[in-house]
Order: structure tokens, then sequence, then C-alpha cells
């Protein structure tokens, strides 16, 4: 692992599994993510891209953004900007900042650039647990939506409608800033 906070989300994904008494296996079987893959992400072979990381954080219950905090011990209150973290997908380059200070509580509020040209590809289960709504504070964003595409500039918000199969694309020749609120939905 090149980077604290990657070993700590290799650990923190382990512990969740375990702690679920889940074997590799059934956690495979559950996330559609391979054992082997499992296994080298665990071991700190493989840096998990966000896909990865969203599908097997759902299939444990919970959020990519409970994940992170969890990877970091965050149980503040209070997180300043220079220790909320990041994290950069190793497929895309875009960077995710987890800015909401309390660990598992009812909103999430995630900051990410979305470099230029980049896509970034999530299946309908990860939007189950949650409300979403995308606030883009700076440049466009394509946010597609099952089979519709929408056209979001700066300033503009969407709640997402029932989860489908998602996608953040960023069609222009320079990053896209946007807020991604998350709130969970009542059982």
């Amino acid at each position: 692992m090149s980077d604290p906070l990657s070993a700590s989300l290799a650990a923190t994904l382990q512990s969740a599994r375990v702690g679920q008494n889940l074997s590799a296996n059934a956690l495979a079987e559950m996330s559609g993510v391979s054992r082997a893959m499992i296994g080298k992400i665990e071991r700190g072979e493989a840096q998990p891209t966000a896909v990865l990381l969203s599908r097997l954080s759902a299939a444990l219950g919970m959020t990519l953004s409970e994940l992170v905090a969890r990877a970091e011990h965050g149980d503040r209150r209070l997180v300043r900007v220079a220790d909320q973290p990041t994290w950069v997908d190793p497929d895309t380059g875009y960077v995710r900042r987890a800015v909401s200070p309390s660990l598992g509580g009812p909103l999430e509020l995630v900051e990410v650039v979305l470099p230029a040209g980049a896509e970034v590809s999530f299946p309908a289960h990860t939007y189950a647990l949650t409300h979403h709504q995308i606030w883009v504070l700076d440049g466009h964003l394509r946010f597609r939506e099952g089979d519709v595409d929408h056209e979001l500039d700066t300033g503009d918000c969407l709640q997402l409608g029932t989860p489908q199969p998602c996608a953040y694309v960023n069609p222009t020749d320079r990053p896209v800033r946007y807020l991604v609120a998350l709130a969970r939905r009542h059982a």
C-alpha cells in the first residue's frame, strides 16, 4: 500500500467482514467482487477502486463514506478541513473527501473532484441504503441515472430517484467539483 489510508481501508474492510461473521466467499457472493480480489485488497496487495469499495461496503450494509470514516477512526463532532480524509480512485484519479464529522450519523457530506473526461459508474444496489442529492459546486457534471442523463452546471442540485445503475461523467476538459449528500433510508 502506498499510503496510510489505503492500508487502513484494507484492515477496516477485513474487520467489518469478520465482525459480521462473513467469509471472503460470502462477501464475494453478496458484492459481486471476486474472492481473490477481496483477499488482495485485505492483504494490501491491490488498491481498490471506488466501484469495488462501494460494492463491498454496500454488501456490508454501510456506505463508502462510513467505510472511509472507520478507516480514519473518525468519531469526532468537528473535523477540520486538514483532517478530513481524502481518497484518490486509482482508476479515474477522482478525489473524494469525507466532509462530515460524524461516523454513522444520519447525514453524510462528500466532496468529489472528478477529472476532465473521467467517468465512474456504480450499480443500483450502491444506492439502496441511502437518499442521495448531488450539488455541483464548480463545473459541469453529467449524471447518468439508468437511461436518463442529467446535465448539471454550477449551483444545480439533483435528488436521485429510485436506486438504479448510475454514472458520474465529466464530459468537459476541466475538473468538476460537486458535493454528494447522503441520508440513510428508514427501513
